[in-house]
């Protein structure tokens, strides 16, 4: 399965594209028009379709294409905003609603599992979290104490099913782990044989019209109706949620054991920042153990196959490796004051919807959303849509994040645009390099395959202006403001950018 990366998640090595039963758009219009086949677009679209809406699935490369082909996917009753970051604030009342709301996310997937009898791995597990030092025992103290005010199932824990090396730790039972694809395959059959509509390899543009009734425009024809949801990660085009989700990359590794007693029957996480995450899946009679970290902003580190050898070299300090057999990174984007946005879309109409900042719990997020979503379109309200609502401006909660973030996109606007100009000398690069290449103060991005061809191409996001980085371990260029990703051609592989960037004949420069 086809991924939006060069290196090969556990998820998509055995699993072929999902084969859609159309790819033609109806001429008469329909109720919901969702952008992205990860697991929010699908479980929304199904989510609907039983509430009686007729709705059209547009991805515009293969389902699980973005980060749902890329999670690590846990299923958590406990955000990385822990409940006393919330309880802080949201209040006591908002605590207490995102425990409910993961609590009636897993319930969902349990039940999605059980009525369509679906084999994707999914299993209730214990999640622990535990203390190494006495700062960090300190801040599980206060994690504790809020997670039982918000009415969330947590417990002191006697033991941590993958190290002696702690002072404290608690244990949240009945999260759950999954895998991805085969549920969201799983789910997307069931919502074509019900008469759904996904549309791969559609790319949709602009929308016009009114909250009776949209335009959308696709790469496969213009689509009628009546409400709109960016299920997309982020959503396209210049967008105030641009200034307050931020993009970061996360890595993952699915490795073999030496020592069968190894693999943790639970979900294990420690305090570290950015904390390092592990668990255990079966695949095709195969067990690896999961295990993730090492985030950080998008294009901001150079050598991001370092990080991957330090996430393995973190690894081996508790296990005893016998095979690393999976390694890939993905992109999550951090909101600033901790929530997702879920609900309206800001600057739009009442009928176009959003879900992003999911943090790095997309997996949870996503099926507290699809019902969000299902009963803004459905019934007009929702018990969750006052606390996710995109459009909240609260004066205290990511203030600090958000100014941090944003003078570091307002630096990378500003300080890295660069006009096309002629190239008269390139770079002397290895095949499977890549670099910004500048010449007279102008800039232009390179790639060399391994086969010797030379791509170039504009450096210049088409977003926002920004300049992008080169990301080695998934040989894709990256924008460090919003976090749009391009193959070494230039081909858009995930927004918010519409387009892809701009090449440059090389050849054509080099005669003039």
């Amino acid at each position: 399965m086809k991924r939006d990366g060069a290196t090969t998640s556990l998820w998509q090595a055995s699993i072929p594209d999902y084969v859609s039963s159309t790819n033609t758009p109806p001429a008469q219009p329909v109720d919901v028009l969702i952008v992205g086949g990860g697991i929010t677009g699908i479980t929304t679209a199904l989510l609907l379709q039983q509430q009686g809406k007729s709705c059209i699935v547009a991805e515009a490369q293969n389902l699980c294409f973005g980060t749902t082909g890329g999670t690590t996917s846990h299923i958590n009753s406990f955000f990385d905003t822990t409940y006393d970051n919330i309880r802080s604030d949201f209040g006591a009342e908002g605590a207490q609603t995102v425990a409910r709301a993961t609590r009636q996310a897993l319930d969902l997937f349990a039940h999605h599992v059980n009525t369509y009898n679906i084999d994707c791995g999914f299993a209730e597990k214990d999640a622990y979290l535990y203390a190494q030092n006495e700062d960090e025992a300190n801040r599980l103290e206060k994690i504790m104490n809020a997670s039982l005010e918000a009415g969330a199932n947590v417990a002191y824990a006697s033991q941590v099913p993958i190290s002696d090396q702690y002072i404290k730790a608690i244990v949240f039972p009945r999260n759950a782990q999954i895998h991805p694809t085969q549920y969201v395959h799983a789910l997307a059959k069931v919502f074509e044989e019900a008469g759904g509509i996904i549309l791969q390899q559609c790319t949709v543009g602009h929308y016009t019209g009114n909250t009776e009734m949209l335009e959308v425009e696709t790469s496969l024809g213009t689509i009628k109706a009546r409400n709109l949801v960016y299920a997309s990660h982020i959503p396209p085009g210049i967008n105030i949620l641009h200034f307050r989700a931020h993009p970061y990359r996360s890595y993952a590794m699915a490795l073999m054991l030496e020592d069968d007693a190894q693999y943790p029957d639970a979900l294990v996480y420690d305090m570290k920042d950015p904390y390092y995450y592990y668990r255990t899946q079966e695949v095709e009679g195969k067990r690896y153990l999961i295990a993730g970290g090492e985030d950080h902003k998008t294009a901001h580190v150079e050598n991001t196959d370092a990080c991957f050898q330090q996430l393995e070299a973190n690894v081996r300090k508790l296990f005893g490796i016998k095979e690393v057999a999976f390694k890939w990174s993905s992109q999550y984007f951090e909101p600033s004051d901790g929530l997702a946005y879920i609900g309206h879309l800001p600057g739009a109409g009442e009928n176009v919807f959003v879900a992003t900042g999911y943090s790095g719990n997309g997996i949870t997020y996503s099926h507290i959303a699809a019902r969000t979503l299902t009963d803004l379109i459905v019934t007009g309200q929702s018990e969750y849509a006052q606390l996710f609502r995109p459009g909240r401006v609260k004066p205290v909660a990511g203030f600090t994040e958000f100014v941090k973030e944003n003078v570091d996109v307002i630096k990378e606007f500003f300080s890295k645009r660069f006009s096309q100009q002629q190239l008269n000398e390139l770079a002397d690069l290895a095949p499977g390099e890549a670099r910004v290449v500048k010449w007279e103060g102008e800039s232009i991005a390179l790639y060399k395959d391994d086969g010797g061809k030379l791509f170039a191409v504009d450096p210049v996001c088409p977003h926002a202006k920004c300049a992008v980085g080169w990301n080695s371990a998934e040989r894709s260029w990256d924008c460090p403001c919003h976090g749009s990703r391009f193959a070494p051609d230039g081909t858009l592989l995930t927004g918010p950018a519409r387009k892809g960037l701009e090449p440059i004949d090389l050849a054509k420069l080099v005669e003039e």
